[in-house]
């Protein structure tokens, strides 16, 4: 318990940076999916055919969140992080992000095609608690595949050093 505690004060700039990025997020998310379950990927809309596209709605809303997160993960949550080339970089991220998609959108496809919870309150819990399976598949990646360990063995950003320097 002593070390999680002692990893939780080295790493809570970068949690709470994580989680600000994280609900910033969510909005981007919810946003562009609702815009087009309600819209043009909507049940009773005939863009693309005539079927519903909820699961591709959520796709897309994903995958622009993704967009987003990437710019500001890189830019402000790891900020102070040896980083790869942004060409390696960016494929790491969209690998941890297709995973995390593949769980989002799973959540979201078996809750409305194999349990029928078709209402636009049903797919938008089942987004959030996708969106939240996600985020634990998406910090887990980012700090083991992503974004290295603070460079010069110094301490993590907003990190409080401690005597033996770590």
């Amino acid at each position: 318990m002593t070390a999680l505690l002692a990893w939780l004060r080295r790493r809570t700039g970068e949690l709470a940076r994580f989680g600000v990025v994280g609900v910033a997020g969510i909005v981007v998310n919810l946003g562009v999916f609702n815009l087009l379950r309600l819209g043009p990927l909507g049940p009773d809309a005939e863009v693309a055919g005539d079927d519903d596209r909820v699961v591709t709605a959520k796709i897309i809303a994903t995958l622009t969140s993704i967009a987003f997160a990437w710019v500001a993960h890189r830019e402000w949550t790891y900020r102070g992080r040896r980083r790869h080339r942004p060409a390696r970089e960016a494929v790491l991220f969209t690998l941890v992000n297709g995973a995390a998609l593949l769980i989002e959108a799973g959540t979201l496809a078996v809750t409305h095609h194999w349990w029928g919870l078709t209402s636009v309150l049903a797919d938008n819990i089942a987004s959030l608690v996708g969106i939240g399976l996600g985020t634990v598949t998406r910090y887990v990646g980012y700090a083991l595949l992503v974004f290295d360990a603070p460079t010069d063995d110094a301490p993590a950003p907003d990190a409080p050093a401690t005597r033996d320097g770590g």
